[in-house]
């Protein structure tokens, strides 16, 4: 059940925003910088036909454009009525299996209200395909072209995802679970059935080759919570009946399922994650051989659910020294490419069934994305081969490219005039209790090696995440501060993608103390080796990053100045609190109330009277990851300590800040306040 105190929450909103004032103006040149960051044209999606012919992608702005491979040097061009209404939203970019045809969802027809059209590359209208009230997501044509599948939560009061604003509570608090539904559209006749029961959240899914099935991650419940424990089913299309193929272990969490081209085998990645989307661990495959049922348990919605008993699943990428975030079963069925985390970069590599071995064959200091802010990947063609992808490095904005797998070429050039606002870059490695960590370095703009400069260290979320080198987007603190004369450290410490399962765990019962140290000792590298001044350093972060902010300043006095948005300070009270308290257990072992002890030793409210550091707090008031509670507990420390503070509540914002002009604000506040205390 989740508790919101709305009333009290409020009361503060207004206190907070009326005490706070106007964001302090930093460097002039910061103006400048927004501006040419909220210019920049980002690349939504991509998405290449089966054949390899053409690519489609959708912008930010969520226009659709189609790229004819075939005649090179051709310009993309938006098909006329692509988007009926200027203005919709365009994405979710699914092509037909011949290539001729694509779908996408559009709330052209009325806002806020996606829903899925068809277009013919021929030319013509789109047309509108359902007429739904909900969320729908995911569209994904059959092999055989007959139907479409997608993801859809009937009235659904908000986008599906744990980082949209919270719904509310108000008078008597209840659970009102609103369940994703696997659902099948008959193209012949335009008949939609909903294939899993009401009882039932579905995350991810895939067409078996026959189309006569399908393989779900799917769990009873909270669908933002019960991520964190879904199973792996298959679905009859003709009966709906299901059945349970694969329970993962309690510390591992399955996603991306994908059916072999053979029908064979179902492939998928387990791992430790600590959110749904920020997908990494290793590849392992199941067979998909229909075997007799040994159980079968009734649904509360009455559907019966068989359980299957298969051989432990193969780890086909056994040693990874990376992280595994998406997979593409090749055409002979015996080899899986993947995209992957490696070394704080992005990877491209094969897993090959027969041998049992895995390779990283391609990785580069660059960012690929099937679809900005999802998993790292790339969009496949039926050839095992040809691709698009979406490239964005340190020197590179985002640009679409396309080609053989590593060998792309761009295809669009829509940021050619973006302006880089930061200085020089590189890799850096250290080590730490016998690991190797790895960071970025982003140098001040105008960089002057005979001068001492402060650094902030910036912790990226998660903890099962990565920095890695992309061109920053939205509205990003990193050219600002460059731009502004600092250093910034973009560390990767143990529990980060990128070096292997056994580093994911590393952190699991430890968060604050090794992979703090590891920050440190990045810090101290940084040091060593450019002209840094030790007693000018700041550290900021979100989520995680947030958490390991507000740890830093109770744990050391080295850090002059802080900036923790969506924080985490206690986190004894924050299992109460937040929406998705499942992805805990697997990284404390075990609840709060089974354990206390190990939630207050990792809690920065447990040493709160050591801080000195001036601190600005920041959070959105319908966060439901990292509850606004949480840094207003904090707060209130730090004031009632007389530890300089500021706390900034954003409106109708939730884990992920949406307006821009709060974006813009946080960014101004966070330079002003490293600038007051640092420089």
């Amino acid at each position: 059940m989740r508790l919101r105190r709305v009333g009290w929450l409020a009361v503060f909103l207004v206190l907070i925003k009326a005490t706070a004032g106007p964001a302090e103006k930093p460097e002039p040149d910061l103006d400048a910088a927004v501006d040419s960051q909220l210019a920049m044209r980002d690349i939504r999606e991509v998405a290449i036909a089966p054949d390899g012919r053409r690519v489609a992608w959708a912008d930010a702005g969520f226009s659709i454009y189609v790229s004819d491979l075939s005649a090179p040097g051709s310009p993309a061009s938006r098909l006329p009525g692509m988007i009926p209404q200027e203005g919709a939203s365009g994405h979710d970019l699914a092509w037909s299996p011949g290539g001729r045809r694509f779908t996408f969802l559009s709330d052209a027809a009325e806002p806020g209200q996606l829903e899925l059209y068809s277009a013919d590359i021929g030319g013509g209208a789109p047309v509108q395909l359902t007429h739904l009230k909900g969320f729908l997501a995911d569209p994904k044509w059959s092999p055989d072209g007959k139907s479409i599948a997608f993801l859809f939560t009937e009235n659904a009061p908000r986008a599906a995802g744990p980082l949209e604003p919270m719904t509310p509570d108000e008078g008597v608090v209840e659970s009102h679970i609103y369940e994703q539904r696997l659902t099948v559209l008959d193209l012949a006749s335009g008949a939609i059935r909903q294939l899993t029961p009401p009882d039932l959240y579905v995350y991810e899914y895939d067409w078996s080759p026959d189309s006569k099935q399908l393989v779900a991650t799917a769990a009873p419940g909270n669908g933002d919570d019960n991520w964190y424990v879904a199973e792996l089913y298959t679905i009859s299309v003709g009966t709906g009946e299901m059945r349970i193929v694969y329970r993962p272990p309690l510390d591992s969490q399955i996603a991306q399922p994908r059916w072999s081209p053979d029908g064979k085998h179902i492939a998928f990645i387990s791992g430790l994650m600590s959110d749904e989307g920020n997908t990494g661990g290793d590849i392992f495959v199941v067979s998909s051989a229909t075997r007799p049922p040994v159980s079968a348990a009734k649904t509360s919605s009455g559907l019966e659910v068989y359980s299957i008993i298969f051989s432990p699943p193969l780890n086909a990428s056994p040693g990874l020294a990376g992280s595994a975030s998406s997979l593409y079963w090749l055409p002979s069925s015996k080899e899986i490419l993947f995209a992957c985390f490696v070394d704080g970069k992005s990877g491209i590599g094969r897993a090959n069934l027969e041998t049992g071995k895995s390779e990283v064959f391609w990785s580069g200091a660059e960012t690929l994305w099937r679809s900005q802010g999802a998993s790292l990947g790339l969009s496949l063609a039926r050839d095992g081969r040809t691709s698009a992808v979406i490239r964005s490095s340190f020197d590179q904005p985002p640009e679409v490219w396309a080609g053989p797998v590593g060998e792309w070429k761009k295809i669009t050039e829509i940021n050619h005039d973006a302006e880089r606002g930061w200085g020089k870059t590189e890799s850096l490695h250290w080590q730490n209790s016998g690991l190797e960590i790895q960071g970025w370095l982003i140098y001040p703009r105008n960089y002057d090696p005979s001068k001492r400069y402060p650094l902030v260290v910036r912790v990226h979320g998660g903890p099962g995440w990565a920095a890695l080198p992309a061109w920053p987007v939205s509205l990003s603190n990193l050219p600002a501060l460059s731009m502004a004369g600092f250093f910034v450290l973009l560390p990767n410490p143990r529990g980060s993608f990128g070096a292997g399962e056994a580093f994911v765990r590393a952190n699991v019962k430890d968060f604050g103390y090794g992979d703090f140290q590891d920050i440190l000792g990045g810090v101290d590298e940084a040091v060593k080796k450019l002209p840094v001044d030790d007693n000018r350093v700041g550290i900021t972060g979100w989520s995680y990053g947030g958490f390991m902010t507000m740890w830093a300043v109770t744990q050391t006095h080295r850090f002059r100045a802080a900036v923790a948005g969506a924080g985490i300070s206690n986190w004894q009270s924050y299992y109460g609190e937040n929406d998705l308290d499942k992805w805990m257990i697997p990284f404390f072992g075990a609840s709060v109330y089974d354990d206390p002890a190990v939630y207050a030793k990792s809690s920065p409210i447990s040493f709160i009277k050591n801080t000195r550091t001036p601190t600005l707090i920041l959070v959105g008031d319908r966060d439901g990851e990292c509850p606004a509670p949480q840094s207003y507990e904090f707060w209130h420390a730090l004031k009632t300590l007389g530890v300089e503070t500021q706390f900034v509540i954003y409106p109708n914002e939730g884990h992920f800040i949406h307006d821009p002009a709060h974006q813009r604000d946080i960014l101004e506040r966070t330079v002003a306040w490293f600038d007051k205390y640092l420089k």
